[in-house]
């Protein structure tokens, strides 16, 4: 008898997770769907990115019973789509685009909208985080407030670049021209003073400059269309700031009606917790800091280095939805704090962090930078770090553990410990000790404390 033959064009399917998935890839102007062969005669079609044509295109999902969809991140022409396709009650697959790359040489648009199909098929992706609505609104508005704040800042540059051009050293002697000193001797100029010892006078008490020096940083040659490119830079400087305050308004209406965790009148008392913000008055400050604390349920001004413009940030991005995040590892990972191996061959060829643009990390990388004049036991572990690894690494190795404060807090709604911190520094200095027993006795020293 001989030998059967084995076929070598035989494909092994992987199995059908979810048969009721759909795939699409976004485009500015058109968007192309795929469904399951055996749902319709055409399983992919195009439409137009109006809101008439995404109406269609969520009626057509429905009429092939599709329950789930994935999508890429495209810039934000996916946000129209999926707020429609959530109100039709369809889950929704937002996934990382990096994440769905299709074979080189196959890149087009029907080609990744039946790639995506089939993946999300057969449970290969992955949805991306998105926090529920009423704090993906709060969000943004905080990143348009950013923008507000660049915009501000840019303004801020053309003031003293029409003040070097006339040759008024005012902005470096005083720290910020947009405060009360520098925003009061501008208006005079404006209003057309030229007196030195008069515009001198306006300087606040509090300003390190003298009278002499600033009266000094005052001469200069006033030429009219620099004075003209002053008094529009002002002008829209101030804009821009009633509509940053315009901003924060509506971002505090919005926060009022989240839900209550926590009584703000219990909230305890945290020492520096308000002087840590330093861009933002002490009164509001604090109000800040007991609504979050309300939302929240914990104070996180109490962990070392975190300020409330940072509390802040991560309960406009993150709110209290951690939940998500089966661990602080899966937190931390998702933020590109923890540390990622490339292996292959039982050899490590790549150890390091992801680039991940996440706004809490940048948020938690700022706040473990303030820690290197911290007395706590945080700021003794950065020092520790940056003494050993560098400081871009140790900033990483400083937000990765505030990271794992923050989830832990979040979680059990437990406030900040310093005692547990305060405990493993004291094992890591003795275990330094005995280290420089051990190297003294190999010398054939002997080790004495101070005290003795």
């Amino acid at each position: 008898m001989g030998r059967k033959r084995v076929s070598k064009s035989k494909k092994v399917a992987l199995p059908v997770l979810n048969p009721d998935a759909a795939g699409i890839d976004i485009g500015a102007t058109e968007i192309y769907v795929a469904v399951p062969a055996d749902r319709d005669p055409e399983s992919i079609r195009v439409f137009a990115t109006f809101t008439q044509d995404l109406n269609e295109l969520a009626d057509w999902l429905q009429q092939c019973r599709i329950r789930t969809v994935a999508m890429e991140s495209t810039g934000v022409y996916w946000i129209p789509l999926m707020q429609i396709l959530e109100i039709r009650e369809l889950e929704v697959y937002l996934v990382n685009a990096k994440h769905v790359k299709n074979v080189p040489g196959r890149r087009t648009d029907v080609s990744d909208c039946q790639w995506l199909q089939y993946l999300h098929s057969v449970g290969l992706l992955r949805a991306s985080f998105r926090p529920t609505q009423d704090i993906c609104a709060i969000r943004s508005l905080l990143r348009h407030r950013a923008s507000l704040v660049d915009m501000a800042t840019c303004h801020v540059q053309h003031m003293q670049k029409a003040l070097d051009q006339m040759n008024l050293q005012l902005h470096h002697v005083i720290s910020d021209i947009t405060g009360t000193t520098g925003l009061a001797i501008l208006d005079a100029i404006l209003d057309g003073n030229r007196d030195v010892q008069v515009l001198a006078a306006l300087r606040d008490p509090r300003i390190k400059a003298s009278h002499e020096t600033i009266a000094k940083s005052l001469v200069g040659d006033y030429r009219q269309e620099h004075l003209f490119t002053l008094q529009q830079s002002v002008g829209l400087y101030r804009e821009y700031q009633r509509r940053i305050a315009a901003c924060e308004e509506e971002m505090q209406r919005l926060m009022k009606g989240l839900e209550t965790k926590a009584d703000p009148a219990i909230l305890p008392t945290a020492k520096d917790s308000v002087k840590k913000c330093k861009v933002m008055p002490p009164a509001r400050a604090m109000a800040l800091r007991e609504e979050a604390y309300r939302i929240l349920g914990v104070d996180l001004t109490t962990i070392p280095g975190i300020s409330v413009l940072h509390v802040q940030c991560i309960l406009a991005e993150l709110g209290g939805g951690v939940s998500k995040f089966r661990s602080a590892g899966a937190f931390s990972s998702w933020m590109g704090l923890c540390p990622d191996n490339d292996i292959s061959g039982g050899k490590v060829l790549w150890s390091g962090t992801r680039k991940v643009k996440n706004r809490i990390a940048v948020t938690l990388r700022m706040a473990a930078q303030s820690l290197q004049q911290s007395e706590s036991a945080l700021g003794v572990f950065y020092r520790r770090m940056r003494a050993r690894l560098g400081a871009p690494k140790a900033i990483t190795a400083a937000a990765h553990k505030l990271a794992r404060i923050v989830f832990h807090m979040l979680t059990t709604r437990e406030p900040y410990d310093e005692s547990v911190f305060a405990k493993a520094e004291q094992k890591n200095l003795q275990r330094m000790e005995s280290r420089l027993k051990a190297q003294a006795q190999a010398l054939g020293y002997q080790l004495l404390s101070a005290q003795s």
